[in-house]
């Protein structure tokens, strides 16, 4: 591995990197990383489509991103190209009211990096709020993201927090 990096949020020394044999530091994908997170977070915020701008995610995306999510969850599926990672933020900032990282692990090898994200999130429907872990991994090429693999601690946690309050199921 050519290094590791811990967020507790605050931003990364992409100094601290070695240098990759193409020339390229790790820090250049640690950097288009908290540039997507940080937009990602705010694109939630302020409510999606139509209350927020995209621009600042998809500055970060390749023509050909593909992202996989756990099919078990309300915006699981497959996503591709930077119009599918919007339609997936649309399902995200409909289903979530805000994002908040409280720490960020990453794991850089090559084009590889591993990201240990514990996050606090506030359902949009239901106001439950979710304190939960999500590890992914990444493909970043040529200073934009090409993949996306998550893979959450417990789906079941989050179908739950995300179920209104009074549907079958559902706490009340």
């Amino acid at each position: 591995m050519t290094g590791e990096h811990t967020r507790n949020p605050r931003p990364i020394a992409a100094s601290a990197a070695e240098p990759r044999a193409d020339g390229r530091a790790p820090g250049d994908a640690l950097a288009v990383l908290q540039k997507f997170y940080s937009a990602e977070a705010a694109y939630i915020a302020a409510g999606g489509p139509g209350r927020a701008r995209f621009d600042g995610l998809a500055e970060c995306l390749d023509p050909e991103v593909v992202m996989y999510q756990a099919p078990g969850l309300p915006y699981g599926g497959t996503w591709r190209g930077p119009s599918g990672i919007e339609e997936f933020m649309a399902a995200m900032s409909v289903a979530w009211q805000s994002l908040e990282f409280l720490e960020q692990r990453f794991v850089v090898d090559g084009d590889s990096v591993v990201v240990l994200n514990r996050g606090r999130l506030r359902a949009r429907a239901s106001g439950r709020v979710l304190d939960t872990s999500v590890m992914q991994l990444i493909t970043v090429k040529d200073g934009l993201i090409t993949e996306f693999r998550p893979f959450y601690w417990d789906t079941a946690a989050v179908a739950e927090a995300l179920r209104p309050r009074g549907e079958p199921g559902g706490r009340r």
